[in-house]
């Protein structure tokens, strides 16, 4: 395996952290940015970087020349950043010969369809699902050989918002509760790192679908979380998205058979990976 020269936009994230991780033991080359501080992750050189600046985005691209550009930066309220800024990005690893992978979500879906293939025409009904619908839309034409990929609730080990979030109910520290009736195919963050880091070494392009091979709804996914932290699953309050108010589609399955088929990285579910 070749070693790489990678750029991880949004590097001190969750998932930009465990890229960071794997591709530096790998033994690739690696620069990392962040928006507000450098994650304490050895293996990078550490950049600063504002999707929304774009002679800023440009100068970095320029100086660090990358093979490989994994954009896994995260601002889900702020159209600048995750449609925007997601563009300038792709204009720049165009213009310097990098390979682009494109992090998306299963946000641009509405959930009407509720199993969704590559091949999907996205239809989002919340701001952020269309910030990265467009996204999407634009890199295919600026930069036809990049992936795009699409992923679900993203779970680590102790460290996700989705783990924070069941501790917090679970010791009283939350109000609110865990929908039942919204479902999602949660993914750990190393399948989803590894699959990225595979992805953006191939020779592939296109959509593709990296997501777990399960469907929970998030209550289901907080009782497993419960369970291996030896948390009590009954004290975890629900609630249904569709009561709530709350906008957002509520069963979205992405169908990751024909990515699957193409990777070495097996995509595992969460009953699988939160076993205890």
């Amino acid at each position: 395996m070749s070693i790489m020269n990678l750029l991880v936009v949004g590097g001190s994230g969750l998932l930009g952290r465990e890229l960071v991780r794997q591709s530096s033991a790998a033994g690739d080359r690696v620069v990392a940015s962040y928006l507000t501080r450098a994650a304490d992750s050895a293996g990078a050189d550490w950049r600063p970087l504002d999707l929304r600046d774009r002679p800023a985005v440009d100068q970095l691209l320029a100086a660090v020349r990358p093979d490989v550009v994994i954009n896994a930066a995260y601002q889900q309220h702020d159209w600048a950043s995750t449609a925007d800024g997601a563009i300038q990005l792709a204009v720049a690893a165009a213009a310097v010969g990098a390979r682009l992978v494109q992090v998306s979500s299963d946000a641009v879906f509405s959930g009407t369809a509720v199993r969704y293939p590559e091949t999907a025409v996205p239809d989002p009904i919340t701001p952020y699902g269309a910030a990265k619908a467009a996204a999407e839309s634009a890199i295919k034409i600026i930069s036809p050989s990049a992936v795009i990929a699409r992923t679900s609730l993203i779970i680590g080990d102790h460290d996700s918002p989705q783990e924070r979030l069941v501790h917090a109910l679970a010791g009283g520290e939350a109000t609110g509760g865990l929908f039942t009736d919204d479902i999602r195919c949660p993914v750990h963050v190393t399948d989803l790192a590894a699959a990225l880091l595979e992805l953006g070494r191939s020779g592939q392009s296109g959509v593709k679908h990296v997501a777990g091979a399960e469907a929970v709804s998030r209550h289901e996914l907080g009782v497993l979380i419960a369970r291996r932290d030896g948390l009590d699953p009954a004290s975890l309050p629900t609630r249904t998205r569709a009561g709530s108010g709350i906008a957002g589609p509520l069963d979205v399955r992405l169908d990751c058979t024909a990515t699957q088929q193409q990777l070495r990285t097996r995509l595992r579910g969460a009953t699988e990976f939160l076993a205890g």
